[in-house]
C-alpha cells in the first residue's frame, strides 16, 4: 500500500517523534510498503529520502519543549495539490492536534487517517481551549494510537473516545550489537545521560547528585551526549564544583549514540515529569544497560522497578546519588538489571511494532468502500 506519514515537527529534524517516524518509514519500506514523509521545511535542511515538505516551520514553546507548527498563506492549496498526485491508501498522522499541517490534510484526504498521540503533561490549555476544534478533526480519524497508558490518558481527558496502545519501537539489534569507545572502558564506572538539554530532562539535577557521588566514588565518569539551551548551565556548574571525569559528548550520530549505550555501565534519565515513554529507556535496553531513572507515569511503563532498573524520585539530587552508588557498589545488580533489560527490549523490537502498525492500516481500509466512504 501507498502510506503517507505526517511530522508536524519539520522532519528530519532532532526529536522523539520524529525518530519515530523515521524508524517506521523504514520499517515500512521493508515490508514492501512505498511511504512519503509529508512535514514542513525549517530553515536550510535539505529534504531527506522520501520527504515532502509543505509550507514553513515555526518554532514555538510546547509542554516544556520547543515544539514548531506549519505555517503558509498557501497551504491549502499546497496540500491539495500533493494529496491529488501522490493518491495515498493511508495516511498515517502523528500529534494530528498541532497547526496546521494535519488539519489541512484531515479536511481534504478520502483514504482513511490514522493518527498516533505521543505527549503527556499537565493541564493542557491549549487542547482544553481547543476542544470544538480538535473533536472536529478527531472525528476524522478512523484510528487512534497512543504509544502509552500515560499518553492515552492525557489526550481522552480532553477528547475522549477508542484509542489502542502500540508502544514506541526500538532496534534491537542495532545497540545490542554496537562497539564501545574503547578510550572509555578503562575501569572508571561510566554514568551516561543522553537527551535535549532542556529544564524537563532534568540533566542538572544528574549533575548534582554526581558531584555528591564523586567524593565517595572517584572511579566513576560522567557521559553527556546532550545538546540544548541548559548545556551552558550545566558546563558552569561542571567550572564551579571542579567536578572531573565529565565529558560534554554533544548531539551524536544514530551510530555514536548505539556506541555510548555500549560504553555505559549505567543509564540515567532524571526527567521531571511530561514524559510519555522514553525511548532513551529501551534504547539502554536494548544494549543491556542498567537504568536509574525518575518515577514518574511515563517511565514506570517501560522501567519494571527493581527488575530492569531503579525508579528514584524526579528532582531529587540525593536520591538520584543513591541509586547510582547501590549500582556502582554492586556490579552483579548492574548485571542483572542490564540482563532483564535487555530481554524485555525484545518485546518492542521494531519489526514487532511495524506489524502492528500494518494491521491497524488494513483494518482501517477494510472498513471503507473504494470511493473512501465509510462502508
Amino acid at each position: 500500500m501507498k502510506i503517507g506519514i505526517v511530522s508536524p515537527y519539520a522532519y528530519p529534524r532532532p526529536g522523539g517523534a520524529n525518530s519515530y517516524i523515521r524508524e517506521q518509514y523504514e520499517q515500512l519500506r521493508e515490508l514492501g510498503h512505498e511511504v512519503r514523509i509529508l512535514t514542513a521545511p525549517w530553515g536550510d535542511d535539505p529534504p531527506a529520502q522520501d520527504v515532502i515538505q509543505i509550507g514553513r516551520a515555526i518554532a514555538v514553546p510546547y509542554n516544556g519543549s520547543i515544539g514548531r507548527v506549519t505555517l503558509s498563506l498557501r497551504l491549502e492549496w499546497l496540500v491539495s495539490r500533493m494529496l491529488k498526485r501522490e493518491r495515498f491508501d493511508v495516511i498515517h498522522h502523528h500529534e494530528p492536534l498541532v497547526p496546521f499541517l494535519s488539519m489541512q490534510i484531515l479536511d481534504r484526504a478520502t483514504c482513511p487517517n490514522v493518527a498516533t498521540f505521543h505527549a503527556f503533561g499537565g493541564f493542557s490549555f491549549s487542547y482544553w481551549l481547543g476542544r470544538p476544534v480538535g473533536r472536529h478533526y478527531m472525528e476524522k480519524l478512523d484510528a487512534r494510537i497512543c504509544v502509552s497508558t500515560a499518553a492515552k490518558h492525557y489526550v481522552s481527558r480532553y477528547f475522549p473516545g477508542d484509542y489502542r496502545i502500540i508502544p514506541n519501537g526500538v532496534d534491537v539489534e542495532q545497540y545490542a550489537t554496537a562497539r564501545p569507545f574503547p578510550e572509555y572502558r578503562d575501569g572508571k564506572v561510566n554514568i551516561l545521560f543522553l537527551g535535549r538539554a532542556e529544564k524537563r530532562k532534568g540533566a542538572i539535577y544528574l549533575l548534582r547528585a554526581y558531584a555528591a557521588l564523586k567524593r565517595s566514588h572517584p572511579e566513576t565518569r560522567l557521559i553527556l551526549a546532550a545538546h540544548g539551551q541548559q548545556v551552558g548551565a550545566m558546563r558552569r556548574f561542571v567550572r564551579d564544583q571542579r567536578l572531573g571525569d565529565v565529558l560534554f559528548a554533544g548531539r551524536v550520530s544514530d551510530v555514536d549514540k548505539a556506541r555510548f549505550f555500549k560504553t555505559a555501565d549505567i543509564f540515567c534519565a532524571p526527567s521531571t515529569g511530561q514524559e510519555s515513554f522514553g525511548i532513551v529507556l529501551l534504547e539502554a535496553m536494548a544494549a543491556g544497560r542498567a537504568i536509574v531513572a525518575s518515577d514518574i507515569h511515563g517511565y514506570k511503563r517501560v522501567v519494571q522497578r527493581n527488575e530492569t532498573g531503579l525508579l528514584v524520585e524526579p528532582k531529587d539530587p540525593d536520591a538520584l546519588c543513591q541509586a547510582l552508588a547501590r549500582l556502582i557498589d554492586d556490579p552483579a545488580l548492574r548485571e542483572r538489571l542490564g540482563s532483564a533489560g535487555a530481554e524485555r527490549a525484545k518485546e518492542f523490537d521494531w519489526p514487532h511494532v511495524a506489524r502492528q502498525l500494518v494491521a491497524v492500516y488494513e483494518e482501517v481500509l477494510q472498513g471503507r468502500d473504494p470511493a473512501g466512504e465509510d462502508a
